[in-house]
């Protein structure tokens, strides 16, 4: 089947910076609530709150019956958690994926987030995914391909010992949250679609503290590692620029 990957307009970007930045608003809206005694359900009730009085739409309630507007996943948790009653823990690591519409358009970033003191295994985990992360975007510019990005955090996962989710990866997105093309964290340069200018990706290093093997739970939805380790994530909206790249979720921490 051959892949549909959309061109977006100067129109459509601009929906989708404004989309980008609630989900960016988002996050710097959360942090300071991510302690020790919330509860994950909590989180989720305070992120709708705030996302429909920016006038956004929280994408991901309803998708495919999916049940909130965060994913929050914990510990070895990789993705897709469901928010619960569940209270994070001091010394907890937790993931929040979320999805935000704007007049149709989409924005997605995930985070990891410490929770009070963590392990220095779980601070080596947060700081080299999301080294990871930018490793990726770097290689996003006009006439690159998908396998040069894939590559590009493949090989910085590697080198830190880390293990690359190969079940799960990033994707082109636009009125659709999940459009074409798939985004892997492996692969090799040269490969896959050629990056075009207008073109908008989400790249997502999904990386393990020990094995790259994970299983899906009963709930349909969550993921979590095989050995019980922890596990990161972290995500950004980007745009293939006419030199480069622009990243429409920027951290606003």
């Amino acid at each position: 089947m051959s892949l549909v990957i959309t061109i977006k307009s100067e129109r459509e970007i601009a929906l989708m910076r404004e989309a980008g930045m609630m989900v960016s608003k988002t996050h710097q809206y959360l942090k300071p609530f991510i302690k020790e005694g919330i509860t994950t359900k909590e989180l989720d009730r305070l992120a709708e709150e705030f996302i429909r009085k920016m006038g956004g739409v929280p994408s991901c309630k309803g998708y495919e019956g999916f049940p909130a507007t965060l994913c929050t996943s914990v510990n070895d948790e990789v993705v897709h958690g469901i928010p619960s009653k569940r209270k994070l823990k001091n010394g907890d690591i937790i993931t929040i994926d979320m999805v935000i519409g704007y007049k149709g358009y989409q924005g997605d970033a995930a985070w990891t987030y410490a929770v009070g003191d963590v392990s220095d295994d779980k601070k080596y985990l947060m700081e080299h995914t999301e080294r990871a992360l930018y490793e990726g975007v770097k290689m996003v510019k006009p006439g690159n391909h998908i396998g040069d990005i894939s590559n590009a955090v493949e090989k910085y996962a590697r080198a830190h010992h880390l293990g690359v989710v190969r079940e799960l990866c990033g994707h082109g997105i636009g009125t659709d949250m999940h459009e074409d093309p798939e985004v892997p964290n492996f692969g090799h340069p040269g490969e896959g679609p050629r990056l075009r200018e207008g073109m908008v990706i989400c790249i997502e290093p999904m990386l393990n503290y020990g094995t790259a093997r994970v299983y899906q739970l009963d709930d349909g939805w969550t993921v979590k590692t095989d050995d019980g380790k922890p596990s990161a994530h972290y995500e950004h909206t980007v745009l293939v620029t006419k030199d480069g790249y622009e990243i429409l979720t920027p951290r606003l921490d």
